[in-house]
């Protein structure tokens, strides 16, 4: 009975607003995105088409940089459901849904109390981070689950005794999934939150005592069989032109995963060096971004730690202990990825730590802590402020004419582009008016919020007070969305591959101008190879020394005799990076700031 009415009072509301935000309408749009989101999709929908669950493929290459889980978790499900947008943003969304089941327990019991757990989870489940980066098909969130899960098992043999197999068996199983997941910082991530805790705490003695060999038997047992067959299947490779790069005479899987993949990426020395990294301010400043407004309530949880007790190493009551166990959890992840190359969703795995921090702090304040009133007007300053410039935007900003593309009312910043979020800065006052929705859900959502806060802050009613807040942002969730559903021609070529989807014949060929990446919607939409014109690079450069590789790299020379033969060709290029092209030059489709062509019309000469 009372498992239910803790279902019924906490966990049912969270359910709802997972599906709400994260299993319905958000797995249908916007189509898959060009770089990561496609290209990962296309990886797990060539496992079921090679049946190699070793060695991933793209577009017909050996794709060896990234661990296998969630392309494993893509192909299941691309195999019950077919090989769809939806389908392959599934298995993320059960993800985040396992990661807040987890963080509802953790927070129990860190803090003792299941509203310490509802909060955390509701700080979560309703942060720009974990929304955004669940919806792209990114690795970041798995890693969240498994760091978390790590530190639950770790939490609970603290709690024991003495520490049972269960929870060892269970911090093992959580990082050798993280290393399936996200490499070798699955496994240095939790252990070096759980070294320093203890060390802080002096009890590191407890590594002793919690079955460590057996702990380490059974993370080989599940982390090492892939990578070895991976190392089997993916030998090293002559190099007689000299063209791959060599460590000795080692330059297989083991070189490039291990070495390339990971030490020479941490320290900005990756072979190619294709890839930018996020200013160190700025990378710290998106970890409370991401968790707005709870972060705030995460820096005053954070207040009431007794510092010197902890790096004095003094005894640590049990609340100090969890507040502690929190920030060293955040220091260690944002330290580590302070010192390597790095991109704004970095900061993920720090998230969940913030969220408990808050839940942990919320829980307090609805029972005995007198709520801040400082802190709600400030926020009413803020979201008052930017309600006002969502309305700004909304009704200064005209209304583009019907079927206007929007890249035509972009001003390009492709020095920003290595940034997570870097097309953000195209923006222009014209663009917005194409927002106008999500703008006036956000003001909406902002104004109610920050007011309802306030309102109920000031009567001491707290959790109708935290209701309005979650509320607020889960209406910024669902403008972001629309947003992002508006933007995604700019930022897809799932438009333009449906456009000449009809128009395709076995023998076509498909050709992108530039990397692989810039259109890489076009290999998983359209569910075939294409070629590469000047795009030796990036993704596809290390498989491309295979001597199993297709012959899909080709150069100017080679289009153009492609394009006086027989077979119909689809170029996909930048309209002003068009390269010279013998005969004539039919435009298709455009979208985006993109354009395909052929060198043949449209049956009937109708063209897009």
């Amino acid at each position: 009975m009372t498992n239910f009415r803790t279902a019924k009072r906490f966990l049912f509301p969270l359910l709802g607003i997972w599906v709400l935000l994260y299993g319905s309408f958000s797995l249908l749009k916007p189509p898959l995105l060009d770089n990561a989101d496609s290209v990962h999709a296309e990886v797990a929908r060539e496992i079921l088409q090679s049946h190699d669950w070793i060695t991933l493929h793209v577009n017909g290459i050996r794709y060896l940089e990234k661990a296998p889980l969630l392309y494993w978790s893509m192909a299941v499900s691309f195999k019950l459901f077919g090989p769809t947008d939806w389908a392959a943003r599934l298995p993320l969304a059960f993800y985040a849904l396992g990661l807040f089941a987890v963080t509802f327990s953790l927070g129990h019991r860190l803090f003792g109390s299941p509203v310490t757990g509802f909060y955390a989870v509701l700080a979560l489940m309703t942060s720009f981070g974990i929304f955004i980066y669940t919806h792209m098909l990114l690795p970041d969130v798995m890693v969240c689950l498994w760091t978390t899960l790590a530190i639950y098992f770790f939490w609970r043999s603290l709690e024991e005794d003495t520490p049972t197999l269960t929870s060892a068996l269970g911090f093992a199983v959580a990082c050798a999934l993280n290393v399936l997941t996200k490499g070798l910082i699955g496994a240095i991530l939790p252990v070096a939150i759980v070294l320093l805790f203890l060390f802080f705490t002096r009890n590191l003695r407890h590594i002793l005592r919690w079955h460590p060999l057996i702990g380490l038997l059974v993370f080989l047992i599940i982390a090492l069989p892939w990578h070895i067959a991976a190392g089997i299947a993916n030998p090293a490779q002559g190099n007689p032109q000299g063209s791959m790069p060599t460590l000795g005479n080692v330059h297989g899987f083991w070189w490039f995963y291990f070495w390339n993949e990971q030490v020479l990426r941490y320290v900005g020395r990756r072979i190619p060096h294709d890839y930018g990294t996020a200013p160190l301010i700025l990378f710290w400043v998106v970890l409370f971004l991401w968790i707005v407004p709870w972060s705030a309530f995460s820096l005053k949880a954070l207040a009431h730690l007794h510092w010197r007790d902890a790096f004095t190493r003094k005894h640590l009551r049990r609340v100090q202990q969890a507040l502690l166990l929190c920030s060293i959890w955040v220091g260690v992840v944002m330290v580590f990825f302070s010192f390597s190359t790095r991109l704004e969703y970095y900061v993920l795995p720090a998230l969940p730590a913030l969220a408990l921090l808050a839940g942990g702090w919320l829980a307090r304040e609805e029972s005995y802590e007198p709520t801040s009133r400082y802190g709600a007007w400030i926020l009413l300053a803020f979201g008052i402020l930017g309600a006002a410039f969502a309305v700004f935007f909304a009704v200064r900003s005209p209304l583009p004419p019907p079927g206007t593309d929007i890249a035509t009312l972009l001003h390009p910043s492709p020095g920003l582009y290595p940034l997570a979020f870097g097309h953000l800065f195209d923006l222009t006052a014209q663009a917005m008016g194409a927002f106008k929705v999500p703008l006036w859900i956000t003001a909406i959502a902002l104004l109610a919020g920050v007011v309802g806060n306030l309102w109920y802050r000031l009567r001491g009613r707290v959790r109708i007070a935290n209701c309005f807040l979650a509320g607020m942002m889960a209406g910024c969730l669902i403008a972001a969305h629309l947003a992002l559903n508006t933007f995604s021609p700019v930022l897809s070529s799932a438009i333009l591959a449906q456009a000449i989807k009809p128009e395709l014949n076995p023998d076509d060929v498909i050709v992108i101008n530039g990397e692989y990446e810039n259109a890489s919607a076009l290999s998983f939409y359209l569910e075939r190879q294409v070629r590469i014109l000047n795009g030796h690079t990036a993704d596809l450069w290390y498989g491309s020394f295979f001597p199993d590789a297709p012959a899909i790299f080709e150069d100017d020379d080679s289009v153009a005799k492609l394009w006086q033969g027989s077979n119909r060709v689809f170029l996909w290029t930048a309209p002003d990076e068009l390269p010279a092209l013998p005969g004539q030059i039919y435009v298709i489709g455009r979208s985006g700031g993109k354009e395909i062509v052929s060198n043949q019309p449209n049956a009937g000469g109708a063209n897009f």
